[in-house]
C-alpha cells in the first residue's frame, strides 16, 4: 500500500515536461535537495556539487540498464479480421526471448488475437495476467532480432505531463549499456561523465548493477501497481558484491542511485542471490542491510516509491522536506530535480 498520509498537492507547473538540456542547462546542473536522515535538516544545492556531500571511500552504485522504446503501434487482428486501424502496446516486462507482459490499450483483447506491427514483426496474445490489465504476448521474432525491430518501430513511454515526443536519447543515462528498462531508471539521469570523474578524483568509488525497470502505471486506477505486483529482473556481479562488502566493513557508506538500486541491493541482502527477479517492497518496517544513503528524484503523491523513502528517513521529516521542495519550486519526475538522502 502506498503512503496515504504522504498525499499532497503538486502544482502542474512543477511537473518537468522538458529535459534540462532543452531548458538551457546541463543535465548535472539540476537542483538538489539534501535531506539529513537523522535530523531531517534540508539544504538546497545543485547536483554537480554532489562531491561535497560524499567522502573518500564511499561507494556510489548506479543502474546501468538502458531504456528501450517500449511503445509499439500495430494493427489488431482477430480471425483474419482487422478490428482496429491501430492499437498501442506498452511493453511491461520481458519473460523470455520472445515473450513479454504488455499493456494493450484497447477494449476486449482476447487470447489468440494478433497484432501486426510491420511486415516483419507480429505478436499473438497468449495469456491474461491474473489480477492485472496486462496480457502476455509472444512475438514472431526473438532475442537480438526482436530488439532490433523494437528499436526500429518503437517510441519511449511518456506520460501526460510530457507534451512533446522527445527522442529516446533524452530517456537515457550517460552510462546505460544493457537494454531492457521500459521506463528510464531516472535517478541516474542527472549524472554526467564529468561529475562521475569528479567523484572518483575525490576518492569516491563508482560501480554498477543492473535492474530492468517495469511499467509503473497501468492506465487504470482500479489497479494500484506496487513493487510486489511487479517482479523486475536484476543482476549484480560477484566483484561488485565483494566491493560492497569491503566498503561496509571499512565503515564507509553505500549510496544507491535510485529506487531500482535499493531494491536490487536489499534483495541480495535478504536472499543472498546475485541475479534473478525481485518484487521486494521496502517501507519503514524494512531494515536496510546494505544501503546507507540514496540519490533519487522527487516522487508523486502517494507513490509506492515514497514508502521506500520512509525506510531511510521518518515520514514526518519526509513530509516536511517535500513541502519545502514544493515551496522552493523544485521540479518533479524524470526530467526534474534531485534528492540526496544521507
Amino acid at each position: 500500500m502506498a503512503v496515504q498520509s504522504l498525499d499532497f498537492h503538486l502544482p502542474d507547473e512543477l511537473n518537468a515536461s522538458h529535459p534540462p538540456e532543452k531548458r538551457g542547462m546541463r543535465r548535472d546542473h539540476v537542483r538538489m535537495m539534501v535531506l539529513d536522515r537523522t535530523t531531517g535538516e534540508v539544504r538546497h544545492d545543485r547536483f554537480n556539487h554532489l562531491p561535497n556531500y560524499l567522502q573518500s571511500g564511499d561507494l556510489v552504485i548506479l543502474n546501468n540498464s538502458r531504456t528501450i522504446p517500449a511503445v509499439l503501434k500495430g494493427t489488431w487482428i482477430r480471425n483474419s479480421t482487422e478490428l482496429a486501424a491501430q492499437i498501442e502496446v506498452r511493453l511491461a516486462r520481458r519473460r523470455t526471448e520472445d515473450t513479454w507482459d504488455a499493456l494493450l490499450i484497447a477494449n476486449s483483447v482476447n487470447i489468440g488475437d494478433n497484432i501486426q506491427f510491420s511486415s516483419e514483426l507480429s505478436a499473438t496474445v497468449v495469456a491474461n495476467k491474473e489480477h492485472s490489465p496486462l496480457k502476455t504476448i509472444q512475438f514472431s521474432k526473438k532475442g537480438t532480432d526482436l530488439f532490433h525491430d523494437i528499436y526500429f518501430l518503437g517510441e519511449p513511454i511518456r506520460y501526460e505531463y510530457i507534451n512533446e515526443p522527445w527522442a529516446l536519447d533524452c530517456y537515457q543515462t550517460v552510462f546505460g549499456s544493457h537494454p531492457g528498462s521500459v521506463e528510464m531508471p531516472s535517478a541516474g539521469r542527472a549524472f554526467s561523465w564529468e561529475l562521475l570523474f569528479a567523484l572518483m578524483q575525490g576518492g569516491v568509488q563508482i560501480d554498477y548493477i543492473q535492474l530492468h525497470t517495469g511499467l509503473s502505471y497501468l492506465l487504470d486506477d482500479e489497479y494500484e501497481s506496487t513493487p510486489e505486483d511487479q517482479p523486475e529482473e536484476y543482476y549484480i556481479s560477484e566483484r561488485t558484491m565483494q566491493r560492497i562488502l569491503e566498503t561496509k566493513a571499512s565503515g564507509k557508506r553505500i549510496v544507491a542511485v535510485g529506487t531500482t538500486v535499493v531494491r536490487a541491493l536489499e534483495t541480495v541482502a535478504h536472499n543472498n542471490v546475485l541475479s534473478g527477479t525481485t518484487n521486494l517492497y521496502i517501507n519503514h518496517h524494512t531494515p536496510l542491510k546494505i544501503v546507507d544513503g540514496m540519490i533519487t528524484g522527487l516522487h508523486e503523491p502517494k507513490a509506492s516509491h515514497l514508502e521506500m523513502l520512509t525506510a531511510f528517513v521518518s515520514e514526518q521529516h519526509l513530509r516536511c522536506a517535500y513541502n519545502e521542495a514544493i515551496t522552493s519550486r523544485y521540479l518533479w519526475h524524470e526530467f526534474g530535480d534531485m534528492n540526496l538522502i544521507i
